[in-house]
C-alpha cells in the first residue's frame, strides 16, 4: 500500500480572502463542504461531523492542529469506532488574481484497508470532488449571486 500522503491542487479564480473563508468560517463551510456543528480557527478546537454515503455513515473525529491565518490550516481526522488517525492540511497560495490551493493527506494509510470507503483511490475521488468541484464552484460563484 502507498504511504505517500494525498495531494490535490487546483487553482480558482477567486482571491485568497475568499478561499480562506470559505475554509475557515462554518456558515460557508456548511454551503460546500460538510455541516458542523461549530467550527474555530484555534489549535486544539475540537469539531465533528457526519460524512459517507447514506448506507455507511461515518462520524468523522478532527482537532485542529496549525493555524497560520489566511494561508493554512490542518486538523487530524478519524473515524470514530475505528483505528487510525491521518491529518488534512489546506494551504493557499495567491497567484496574481488566482488562489492556488494544495491539500494534503497524510496518513490515510492507517484506516482499516479491509474497508472499501477508507481505500486511497476513495479518499483521491473525494477529495478531487470537494477541490475540484465543490470549492471551485463555491468560491469562484460567489460574486454572481
Amino acid at each position: 500500500m502507498k504511504n505517500e500522503p494525498i495531494v490535490i491542487e487546483q487553482t480558482y479564480t477567486a482571491p485568497s480572502e475568499r478561499v480562506w473563508k470559505a475554509l475557515t468560517e462554518n456558515i460557508q463551510m456548511k454551503q460546500w463542504y460538510f455541516e458542523l456543528d461549530d467550527f474555530k480557527t484555534e489549535k486544539d478546537f475540537e469539531f465533528k461531523f457526519y460524512g459517507g454515503t447514506e448506507e455507511n455513515r461515518y462520524l468523522h473525529l478532527c482537532n485542529i492542529k496549525e493555524v497560520i491565518p489566511g494561508r493554512k490550516i490542518s486538523y487530524s481526522w478519524k473515524y470514530d469506532g475505528y483505528p487510525g488517525n491521518s491529518l488534512v492540511t489546506f494551504e493557499l497560495f495567491e497567484e496574481g488574481n488566482y488562489t492556488r490551493i494544495k491539500l494534503m493527506h497524510e496518513g490515510v494509510e492507517q484506516f482499516p484497508s479491509d474497508n472499501p470507503d477508507f481505500t486511497r483511490e476513495n479518499f483521491v475521488a473525494g477529495w478531487t470532488q470537494i477541490i475540484g468541484t465543490a470549492l471551485k464552484d463555491f468560491v469562484e460563484k460567489a460574486d454572481k449571486k
